[in-house]
């Protein structure tokens, strides 16, 4: 088994390269799926949160209100340690067991967008970073999530710069330019991956 991590900046292209790297044949394990998965209702980490922030933070149906959570975490840097405490555990964890269901020949891909800013314990044969400069990214999202110039600024702001990222990286693919220039760059680097050694 290969364990490859693929990480990228908001707007960087890299789901795009995930869903390239699964049409090969990729095992591709999505962070921010794990982290929906864990704290869905009936979760040990879903009750450490209620507990913690209190009811307010559920919906009518009792699953997690991010937006709710959110208010309260983005304005506290306690309560955002706080919360991370709780979720980042529970999503190694989660990891850490689909890792391991995992076939023994196959190339896990874990697509984790924050890899630079978490604190990761697993040990990569490589890092791939999703890469494309700043103002393309900005109208990414201004065109496919529809925000504001400021708010698509101020999210890629918030998160690790591209020079810490592709301090770590082993691939870089460009997704600057067109679906085939990124798709190509994707093919190789898989003919690159499984390559027998």
């Amino acid at each position: 088994m290969k364990l490859i991590g693929l990480t990228g900046g908001i707007g960087s292209g890299k789901s795009t390269i995930a869903r390239r790297l699964a049409e090969h044949g990729a095992h591709v394990i999505d962070a921010d799926q794990v982290a929906r998965e864990v704290v869905e209702p009936g979760s040990t980490a879903l009750a450490q949160l209620v507990k913690l922030f209190g009811v307010d933070i559920l919906t009518e149906d009792g699953s997690l209100n991010r937006g709710a959570l959110g208010d309260i975490v983005f304005t506290d840097a306690e309560a955002l340690r706080k919360l991370n405490a709780i979720v980042h555990p529970a999503v190694r964890e989660r990891t850490a067991l689909l890792i391991s269901q995992a076939p023994q020949d196959s190339i896990v891909v874990y697509d984790v967008p924050l890899l630079v800013e978490s604190d990761n314990s697993y040990t990569f044969d490589a890092i791939v970073v999703a890469s494309a400069p700043e103002h393309v990214r900005v109208e990414r999202l201004m065109e496919h999530r529809g925000m504001l110039e400021s708010e698509a600024l101020a999210r890629i702001q918030s998160q690790a710069t591209e020079e810490e990222r592709l301090r770590l990286a082993n691939h870089v693919i460009d997704t600057s330019g067109d679906l085939l220039h990124t798709y190509n760059q994707v093919d190789a680097l898989w003919q690159e991956l499984t390559k027998v050694e």
